[in-house]
């Protein structure tokens, strides 16, 4: 896989996308809007304008902004738009649109049929990768089909089966890229005695994600645990993986640091299960939960993902590797949540937020780490 060399202009756009995603998700809860929810273009900005392009720009290599990822880019912008605006005829039209742009790229890349799933000879890494792009692709289509149901046919009617649900799904693509990226680090000559736990890993990933999302539609708590739980091996195991045998380089403090939170967010979710599962179950005393679950997947394991990304043939890159990281803990899984509930907090989050992301973005190569 050819990485790209991302230019100025390009981080700096993505950059301000991401901080700015970060103050609609006070939005709501400092500067409400009645009838519309901040939430989506929180989730919209980070996860598909900005994590989807990225993803488009990875695929395409060479780091030129092409008609077909500029395409994307420009409709991801107007389909968030749409969504916040509750103008569901234009995120339909645009959905298909960005649906097929994927697609198209896709095929380009692997073939029609995911056939490379079931080849043993096919590195994981790959495997990983268009699982990200096709989980795109049928992330907008299902979407879509939702928005149908919900706003005009009512066909299904299921309590979970709510739009914000599944926009929050877009994360899905962006945790599979960067798990392709983690395994494409590994060193080969000693992965291949790894080769029999690195497809255990991928299949219950993959699978497990949809699963648990099934799961989650039909309100089965106990399969629920289950699955989260073979979730939760998984991700250990490919800590465990990636720090016996990843290659010695910068990128691995990042990317381990992203596996913690991935881990992170499994821990949450078994325990926002449970409690769910308790007598006297109420959403609201335990929001702080779901809201340090969030964080710790969007602004912990999926920034990892894309900085490393978008940096990597820069690195090794002028920073102090082991600061950064520390902030980014502070600032995701503390100052963050507590930004949902005190405004002073939602300040030092930005800030520390907006201290990562330029950092990761703009610090020179060719420096000390």
């Amino acid at each position: 896989m050819i990485f790209f060399r991302m230019n100025p202009k390009l981080k700096a756009l993505f950059s301000t996308l991401m901080i700015t995603a970060l103050l609609f998700g006070y939005a709501d809860i400092y500067c409400p809007l009645e009838g519309y929810n901040f939430e989506r273009l929180h989730v919209f900005l980070f996860n598909l304008c900005t994590g989807g392009t990225i993803l488009l720009f990875y695929t395409k290599g060479g780091g030129k902004l092409t008609f077909d990822v500029m395409l994307f880019f420009l409709c991801s912008l107007a389909y968030a738009l749409s969504a916040f605006l509750l103008l569901y005829p234009i995120t339909i039209l645009l959905s298909f649109v960005m649906a097929a742009v994927v697609e198209k790229m896709r095929i380009a890349r692997f073939s029609l049929f995911p056939s490379d799933f079931f080849k043993r000879s096919v590195p994981v890494s790959a495997k990983f990768h268009q699982a990200s792009l096709l989980c795109l692709s049928t992330g907008l289509v299902i979407s879509t089909m939702v928005i149908v149901n919900n706003e005009y046919l009512g066909l299904v009617h299921l309590e979970k089966l709510q739009l914000d649900t599944f926009f929050l799904g877009f994360s899905f693509p962006l945790s599979l890229i960067s798990l392709s990226v983690v395994f494409l680090m590994l060193d080969s000559s000693a992965a291949l005695h790894a080769k029999d736990l690195s497809e255990i890993c991928f299949w219950t990933i993959t699978v497990g994600v949809m699963i648990f999302f099934l799961f989650i539609l039909l309100q089965k708590f106990i399969p629920q645990i289950f699955v989260t739980s073979a979730l939760f091996i998984a991700v250990v195991t490919v800590f465990y993986l990636y720090r016996i045998y990843g290659e010695k380089l910068q990128q691995k403090h990042f990317l381990s640091s992203g596996i913690g939170f991935l881990i992170t967010t499994a821990v949450t979710g078994i325990i926002y299960i449970f409690f769910q599962m308790s007598p006297g179950y109420d959403p609201e005393q335990i929001k702080w939960l779901l809201r340090l679950h969030v964080f710790a997947s969007l602004y912990g394991w999926n920034l990892c993902g894309l900085a490393v990304i978008c940096r990597f043939n820069d690195f090794p890159i002028k920073l102090h590797s082991s600061r950064v990281i520390a902030v980014h803990w502070l600032t995701a899984l503390i100052l963050a949540p507590l930004g949902t509930f005190y405004p002073s907090f939602a300040f030092l989050a930005t800030i520390g937020y907006a201290f990562i992301t330029i950092t990761l973005f703009f610090s020179s190569n060719q420096g000390k780490v």
